[in-house]
């Protein structure tokens, strides 16, 4: 059996943009596995900015402050814009199926638009000297879910 293991500094695990990163590097694994040699280094490169996405989410989390907080996750969207630009040119050269890109251009976008509204929400907490830890996880979760809702609904509920 597994063992729970709980501590103030992993609570980036419960965050649902952060467990979708993590499903986005895996992707970016699959897809990038069977390509030939001379394509290494770019694989390399796509697998790099997937990582690099979720371990900006996780580390920003860990510093315990919401300014490098809000700079990490600025970094992660970096990350994931590295990672969007490398699938659309996979696809322009059809190195990639139509099915496999349309899988991680769908993720990436809720990954966007869900980090996007974490970012602003902090940066809310930031200005109006609302900051604790227990609201990030509650609320970060909250604002992604309703990053995928309709646009109209997302507006109301974050008003």
């Amino acid at each position: 059996m597994k063992a729970e293991r709980k501590n103030r500094n992993r609570g980036y695990q419960k965050l649902w943009v952060w467990s979708d990163a993590i499903e986005l590097y895996c992707m970016t694994r699959r897809v990038t596995k069977g390509w030939p040699f001379e394509m290494s280094r770019t694989a390399s490169q796509a697998i790099a900015s997937a990582d690099s996405f979720h371990r900006n989410i996780a580390e920003g989390y860990c510093r315990r402050s919401i300014k490098e907080y809000i700079q990490f996750l600025y970094f992660a969207l970096g990350s994931l814009g590295e990672s969007v630009s490398g699938f659309v040119a996979f696809r322009a050269a059809d190195q990639i199926s139509e099915e496999d890109f349309e899988e991680f251009d769908a993720l990436a976008f809720k990954l966007e638009n869900g980090l996007l509204k974490l970012v602003e929400s902090l940066e809310r907490k930031r200005d109006d000297g609302d900051w604790t830890d227990s609201l990030v996880v509650r609320e970060t979760n909250e604002i992604y879910s309703a990053s995928c809702a309709d646009d109209s609904a997302t507006a109301n509920r974050l008003a």
